[in-house]
């Protein structure tokens, strides 16, 4: 069986033997071909890709070059039938085949999307379990060691933005868990990589006066305020202010 991770260092096994490409721009476009699994990627798309708006008169012959090395690479068997074969010539480019369980990043899209829909219908503690599970798919930054060029670098973004919404499911899963204090370290550290993320700011409010840390949460505020203030000189929002009003008024009403 084939198997694809593409959310973190870039990995291809089959049969559990290893298969991933050494050579860079035979990487690329095999990333490529993978963040677009069961589409069809243009020719022009993996010229731009690769070179940019400066593409060398060869660039046509050299990419199905490349694509003769990947085929060779996941089906070394010549005999192997051509409708078998992942990679396929569909004018006017190529499409890889993914088969459910094959690529990480497929998995953890159906993770995420299931989640979010389990946390809309009140089923916290399995959107929680599900959510959790996307998230440890993750071993650093998509594509981690290849080369991005245009292309690769949108699709890995949109994988990222859904990384983010991952993070954020979670984090509102927990906190309808009731899971506050365990949460109020990973909010900090999240705070210090995000300082500008307003609803980061507010869980961890929200997080340490549910914790019995009312003193620590107006704090939160003042910090959050502070960040806003000098660094993108705004106000918190109504949101957050509310927030830190029923603090105040030790109001137990969460958003």
């Amino acid at each position: 069986m084939m198997r694809y991770r593409v959310l973190g260092p870039f990995s291809v096994t089959v049969d559990d033997e290893p298969r991933t490409p050494q050579a860079a721009k035979v990487r690329q476009v095999l990333a490529l071909l993978l963040l677009c699994s069961d589409r069809v990627v243009r020719r022009d798309s993996i010229i731009e890709e690769l070179w940019g708006d400066a593409p060398p008169p060869s660039a046509v012959t050299t990419t199905q070059t490349y694509i003769y090395q990947i085929r060779r690479l996941l089906h070394p068997s010549e005999g192997a039938p051509h409708e078998d074969r992942a990679v396929r010539t569909v004018h006017p480019g190529y499409g890889l085949s993914v088969d459910p369980g094959q690529l990480d990043s497929m998995e953890f899209e159906q993770c995420v999307d299931r989640g979010r829909a389990l946390l809309d219908d009140g089923r916290a503690k399995e959107a929680a379990s599900l959510l959790a599970r996307a998230r440890s798919m993750w071993t650093g930054p998509v594509l981690a060691d290849v080369c991005q060029g245009p292309v690769l670098r949108r699709y890995a973004a949109r994988l990222e933005e859904k990384h983010i919404l991952a993070r954020e499911l979670s984090l509102a899963a927990d906190m309808r868990l009731g899971r506050h204090r365990e949460l109020v370290a990973e909010l900090k550290s999240l705070i210090m990589a995000n300082p500008h993320h307003e609803w980061l700011h507010a869980q961890l409010m929200i997080a340490l006066q549910r914790s019995g840390r009312r003193a620590e949460a107006l704090e939160a505020f003042r910090h959050a305020r502070r960040l806003l203030s000098d660094q993108l000189g705004i106000e918190p929002s109504e949101h957050l202010q509310q927030i830190h009003q029923d603090i105040l008024e030790e109001d137990s009403f969460i958003p």
